[in-house]
C-alpha cells in the first residue's frame, strides 16, 4: 500500500536509540577536536565532501571525477596528518578511570603541594612550566628530557626549576601523585602569538594543551605572572589559589567520570 511507504516518517525507538547513539559519538569527536589545529583540517575535509556531493547532483562530471580522487587519496593523507591527534584519542579510549582513580594518589595533597610550588616561585621570580597529565598520555614526551619517579612536593618542584639547575629550562611532567620527567621539551603552538610578553614557555604551554588535555601551569621569570594553558586558551594573571581551583576542578571531574563509567580557571 502507499502508506507503507511513508513509515520511516515515524522512527521506531531503534531508530531514537540509533540517532542518540550516533549524536553521542559525533559530539564527542568534536568535542575531542575542539581548540586543536585538527578542527580546521576536519572541517576542510567536510568542505570538500560537501562539493564533492554537490558535483554529483548537479553531474559535474570533470569535477566530481576529480573530487574523486582527493577524497580516495585524502583518506591516507588525513591518517598521516592527524597521526597525533589519533593516538591521543586511542590514549584516551585505551585508559581505564577507574583504575586511573584508584592508582591516582592523594589528589588533594598534590594539588597543594603544587600550588605552593608555584606560589614560591612567583614570589621568588623563578621561571617554570608544569604539565599535569590528563586523560592523555604525556609518555611522548618523556624522551625529551629525563624521566623520574618521585613523589610530587613543592620543595622538589621548586629545587627543580632553581636557576642553573641541570633541569631547570625544561617542563615537569606530572601523573597523579608522581614527577613522572623534568626538562623535558614541549611542541610550541602552531598557531600565530601577536603578544611579545609570551615566551617560550608560554608558546610550549599552549602547544601541549592544543595537542592533549593536559593542566599547563606556567610561571615567568619576567614578570613573575602566573599563567594556565588549557584545550589552547592561555588564561594569564592567575594566582596560585586559582592553579588549585583548576586542578581541584580537574580532579573533580575525573573522578565523576570514574563513577559514572562504574558517569577554565575560575
Amino acid at each position: 500500500m502507499p502508506l507503507d511507504y511513508l513509515r520511516f516518517l515515524v522512527p521506531g525507538w531503534r531508530d531514537l536509540l540509533e540517532i542518540l547513539i550516533v549524536g553521542f559519538v559525533v559530539y564527542h569527536v568534536l568535542r575531542f577536536f575542539a581548540g586543536t589545529r585538527a578542527l580546521q583540517i576536519l572541517l576542510g575535509l567536510i568542505v570538500l565532501g560537501v562539493v564533492y556531493f554537490a558535483a554529483v547532483l548537479l553531474r559535474f562530471d570533470v569535477i566530481t571525477t576529480l573530487m574523486g580522487v582527493v577524497l580516495t587519496y585524502g583518506v591516507f593523507a588525513a591518517i598521516v596528518v592527524f597521526q597525533p591527534e589519533l593516538r591521543h584519542l586511542l590514549a584516551r579510549l585505551g585508559r581505564v578511570r577507574a583504575l586511573q582513580l584508584l592508582s591516582g594518589g592523594d589528589r588533594h595533597g598534590v594539588t597543594e603541594e603544587i600550588g605552593e610550588a608555584v606560589q614560591r616561585l612567583a614570589r621568588a621570580g623563578t621561571g617554570g612550566i608544569l604539565a599535569v597529565e590528563g586523560d592523555v598520555s604525556l609518555s611522548d614526551y618523556l624522551g625529551t628530557g629525563t624521566e623520574m619517579n618521585a613523589t610530587v612536593s613543592a620543595d622538589l618542584l621548586t629545587t627543580i626549576f632553581t636557576p642553573y639547575s641541570p633541569l631547570h629550562d625544561g617542563a615537569v611532567l606530572v601523573r597523579g601523585d608522581q614527577i613522572i620527567g623534568a626538562g623535558c621539551v614541549l611542541p610550541l603552538t602552531q598557531f600565530p602569538v601577536t603578544d611579545r610578553q609570551l615566551g617560550t614557555r608560554h608558546r610550549a604551554a599552549l602547544g601541549l594543551s592544543e595537542e592533549t588535555d593536559a593542566v599547563v601551569i606556567v610561571v615567568s621569570e619576567e614578570t613573575s605572572q602566573v599563567a594556565v594553558a588549557m584545550r589552547g586558551l592561555l588564561h594569564r594573571n592567575v594566582t596560585p589559589a586559582q592553579v588549585r581551583e583548576v586542578l581541584v576542578h580537574r580532579s573533580l571531574r575525573s573522578a565523576a567520570g570514574a563513577g559514572s563509567a562504574a558517569a577554565g580557571p575560575a
